[in-house]
């Protein structure tokens, strides 16, 4: 386990989805709301409500405790279904999004993470999870390969490293900062320019 003080599994997404977004949610202690996240909380709220139940058979358990020594981190699962093979009960990890599919792997990630907690508490081997887009109302199937591995487990190495240096990475605008809730805080568009914080709103206070 990384010598510093576990984090939470959402700080990984965060990580790998921008930088500068982890670093201003799990260094600088800030979180903004917007219509994207209140509506990604209420999806999750709702699929934690409904606590342990079976559908068609098959057993699922909601806001399971997750942790990995191995990792350094820890959290929840939104649900964990139990596959039977054989004689033996599988765990499934299944992770909510409000949105769609992204580009890059930060949900991926997240969710094998999920499953390497899974491993290293249950001690089984866990072939695949899934990840549920609300925007598209369907299920993508994720698969546990070698390469997601190897990916999940270097980027927990290397957020603990971020973390612990404490830098909030310069913002560098991208398509994807337009839907994020730190847009007007982060300002990319206008400090990606070269100009600080301080210069943008001692320029902005001076045309008052």
């Amino acid at each position: 386990m990384p010598e510093n003080q576990p984090l939470p599994l959402s700080a990984l997404q965060h990580y790998v989805f921008c930088r500068r977004q982890c670093a201003l949610i799990h260094i600088e202690r800030m979180w903004i709301e917007n219509i994207f996240t209140a509506d990604g909380r209420v999806m999750h709220e709702r699929v934690h409500d409904e606590g342990e139940h079976y559908v068609n058979g098959i057993k699922v358990e909601r806001s399971a405790d997750l942790y990995s020594e191995k990792l350094g981190l820890y959290g929840q699962a939104d649900a964990v279904e139990f596959h039977k093979t054989g004689n033996i009960l599988v765990p499934f990890p299944v992770e909510y999004k409000r949105g769609k599919p992204k580009k890059d792997n930060c949900d991926k990630v997240q969710l094998c993470a999920q499953a390497l907690c899974l491993e290293e508490m249950l001690g089984v081997n866990i072939v695949g999870g899934a990840l549920f887009y609300g925007k598209i109302k369907r299920r993508v199937d994720v698969i546990f390969d070698a390469g997601l591995r190897s990916e999940t487990i270097k980027l927990s190495e290397s957020l603990h490293e971020f973390i612990e240096a404490g830098i909030t990475p310069k913002p560098q605008y991208e398509e994807k900062c337009d839907s994020c809730s730190f847009f007007d805080i982060c300002l990319p568009k206008k400090l990606s320019s070269g100009r600080s914080a301080k210069q943008y709103f001692t320029k902005g206070l001076a045309n008052l």
